[in-house]
């Protein structure tokens, strides 16, 4: 898993529980609306951003690229690109929240946007306003686009390590 130090765990999730996240978000979400429009943060949060979009039938779609990791390894977040909006009225969506340090410079950026992730960490978590699903801090969330099949070791057998 990388950085042994930082990550103890893995949370596999599978792409018909990352759906099954994002409607649940989805129906927390709309309550608030209506909404102008989604912001991305990509890359994490484009496949999130389409499916609240269409869950929400939300058709303004725009993204607030940053980069801040490199696989495993979190470093400093780079602006990519950025908008030209104080977000109000709109959703800015992302994957997770893990630092928090990706989610200050986004919400810097459009401080009027709700922020909503599918996932949230402890040290993140202050900075989300709608989340579903909190996991550890020590805790790697393993997406979809990141996985393939292969063969796991039991539980058990990979703790005795």
């Amino acid at each position: 898993m990388g950085n042994k130090s930082r990550y103890k765990k893995m949370f596999p999730v599978s792409w018909e529980q990352l759906h099954r996240d994002c409607r649940a978000l989805s129906w927390r979400l709309m309550e608030m609306g209506p909404w102008k429009g989604i912001l991305a943060i990509t890359r994490g949060g484009l496949v999130p951003a389409a499916i609240i979009a269409r869950e929400l039938d939300v058709h303004v779609i725009d993204t607030i690229c940053l980069s801040s990791y490199d696989w495993l390894e979190q470093g400093d977040a780079n602006i990519l690109k950025q908008v030209d909006m104080d977000g109000e009225g709109w959703l800015l969506i992302d994957d997770l929240v893990d630092t928090g340090k990706t989610a200050k410079i986004a919400q810097d950026m459009v401080p009027k946007a709700h922020f909503a992730t599918v996932y949230a960490k402890p040290e993140g978590r202050p900075m989300v306003e709608t989340f579903i699903t909190e996991v550890s801090q020590d805790t790697w969330i393993l997406f979809p686009w990141d996985a393939g099949s292969q063969f796991v070791e039991p539980i058990a057998k990979v703790s005795d390590e």
